[in-house]
């Protein structure tokens, strides 16, 4: 049998991914945030979904990509499972012109597209012409990995018993799936995979027959990525994987029994058996897509029925939108940071506003959920927290840094409140509790009062974190001042009903007091969230 060089070999295989990882490193840095901004813009409307799969499929050189892109994002919950589906299937389309490309014998031209990228890498530093520098050399790379494996592989194009090997892949198509199914699945690449096909096809050594089962195979083997990507993610990311597996081990089932006169069909689109290989992956494609996209609904449903949300009792607090696999995009991982503190704002407020009617109404169980509640802000604390000092490693942007320490700012003014409810406002209301105390009519309104405007002012914080309006800081500063003022009258105003000698007030005293300067405490803590916007204006 003839030999050939295996490490020209694993030399041309490990180039030709690396070719593929670079470019779309490169596209992906180049577009920025557009591709993301893209994916996340899709709606109900499938077609649209299709076509913007497809585009950023072709741009990044990997379908894998793209789903693992679609994963963190419908994970992080930005994106319905329904709005997904028409992605996904384009996404299939996309990774179709990446095989056709390779077709066109461009590999020739390598060194061209080598001499491109550097001179763009060169001519741009830093920024999107380094970037796209980079894409075009990873392209060079692939072009070049196939015109080695073209070399590799001639020698043996005289060989019977390695054309007998090639040929049996036709002769058994289920073996030939599984086979092109684990080998995708190791080089991570249906591209890649199919590459292989394509060179063997270019020095006579295989069949289009024998073709066929590599090419199903290597649909099927694409999903690995996905999968892997949604172990230990949310149920919405997990549904993802699951309909990208769905689409193309159904789609393969389907076509099966019609392989022969599908191979014929393909057969006579194309003259050159690297160009049937490239059509017959392109017709498989298209062909699920105009398939599934009808029942798209159905399909849906179907998954969601398959991969059901958790029961509430079965869930373990936890962040419900610092996805990790969005940490190398800064600014859609601030984004998710943002909406994981707003729900930590969201938890801290309904502590604060169902505190006073623990006093209100001496309620014992509302007093131990509002404790129990404490320990989820100090977890989403600890993880928000975590999940930033990851972030920053990935170097940010003036902007990005600033909005990196408004959160932190944001959920340590949080922690800080729900302590004070937890160990300060609960511990009085312990005491009230088992004394049988009770506010006298006029103090209980007072408090009332100023717990509303202190309520009223951690909506005012929460508005201004939000949205970044600089006037709401300052307003919020004014009113920190403001309250201030109204507590020391309160304060008074409960000193001269002891001296009038009321007894509630008399029993109450140092409760009344305690509560109105936790409430300040708490005030003083909201009006801190404006202290990072006001030196960012000073330094504008």
């Amino acid at each position: 049998m003839t030999t050939i060089n295996l490490f020209t070999l694993f030399g041309g295989i490990l180039l030709l991914l690396y070719g593929m990882k670079m470019a779309g490193d490169g596209m992906q840095k180049a577009a920025g945030t557009r591709l993301r901004g893209f994916l996340m813009a899709i709606t109900g409307n499938r077609v649209k979904g299709v076509a913007v799969g497809a585009l950023i499929t072709a741009l990044l050189q990997s379908s894998s990509a793209t789903i693992i892109m679609l994963v963190s994002i419908a994970g992080s919950g930005l994106l319905t499972l329904s709005a997904t589906m028409g992605v996904i299937l384009g996404a299939d389309i996309g990774t179709t012109i990446t095989v056709q490309i390779i077709t066109f014998k461009i590999y020739d031209y390598a060194i061209v597209f080598v001499g491109i990228g550097i001179f763009l890498e060169f001519l741009g530093r830093k920024g999107p012409f380094h970037d796209l520098g980079r894409a075009v050399l990873g392209f060079a790379f692939i072009f070049l990995a196939l015109k080695v494996l073209t070399d590799v592989f001639s020698p043996l194009a005289s060989d019977p018993l390695f054309k007998e090997i090639l040929i049996n892949f036709g002769k058994d198509t289920v073996a030939g799936i599984i086979i092109a199914t684990l080998l995708t699945a190791v080089l991570y690449s249906s591209v890649a995979t199919i590459g292989l096909a394509l060179t063997a096809a270019y020095n006579n050594l295989i069949t289009l027959d024998a073709a066929m089962p590599i090419v199903l195979g290597a649909n099927i083997g694409t999903c690995v990525s996905a999968i892997a990507s949604s172990v230990g993610a949310t149920v919405g990311a997990k549904r993802v994987a699951l309909a990208h597996v769905f689409f193309k081990v159904i789609g393969v089932i389907i076509i099966l029994p019609f392989l022969t006169p599908f191979t014929h069909l393909v057969g006579l689109s194309a003259e050159s058996l690297p160009r049937q290989i490239a059509n017959a992956h392109t017709f498989f494609n298209i062909a699920i897509t105009l398939l599934f996209l009808p029942f798209i609904g159905p399909f849906t449903r179907l998954i969601e029925i398959l991969l059901p949300e958790r029961a509430p009792s079965e869930k373990r607090f936890g962040p419900k939108y610092l996805d990790k696999l969005v940490l190398t995009s800064p600014p859609l991982a601030i984004g998710q940071a943002t909406r994981e503190a707003l729900r930590m704002a969201d938890i801290v407020q309904d502590m604060l506003k169902n505190s006073i009617d623990v006093f209100k109404n001496d309620d014992a169980a509302l007093l131990e959920a509002i404790e129990e509640r404490d320990d989820e802000v100090d977890t989403l604390d600890r993880e928000i927290k975590f999940y930033l000092t990851k972030l920053s490693q990935e170097g940010l942007t003036a902007e990005q840094a600033k909005r990196e320490m408004e959160i932190i700012t944001f959920t340590n003014n949080l922690e800080n409140i729900g302590d004070v409810i937890d160990k300060n406002l609960m511990e009085l209301a312990k005491k009230k509790l088992k004394n049988h105390f009770s506010f006298s009519r006029e103090g209980l309104r007072e408090i009332l009062e100023f717990h509303q405007k202190v309520m009223e002012n951690f909506e005012l914080g929460v508005s201004a974190f939000t949205s970044g309006d600089i006037e709401l800081a300052h307003r919020l500063l004014r009113h920190k001042t403001r309250l201030g003022e109204i507590e020391r009258d309160l304060r008074q105003a409960h000193i001269n009903r002891l001296h009038l000698g009321l007894r509630e007030s008399i029993d109450t005293s140092a409760i009344h007091l305690d509560v109105l300067t936790n409430l300040k405490r708490i005030n003083s803590y909201i009006a801190n969230i404006a202290y990072p916007m006001l030196e960012a204006e000073k330094e504008e």
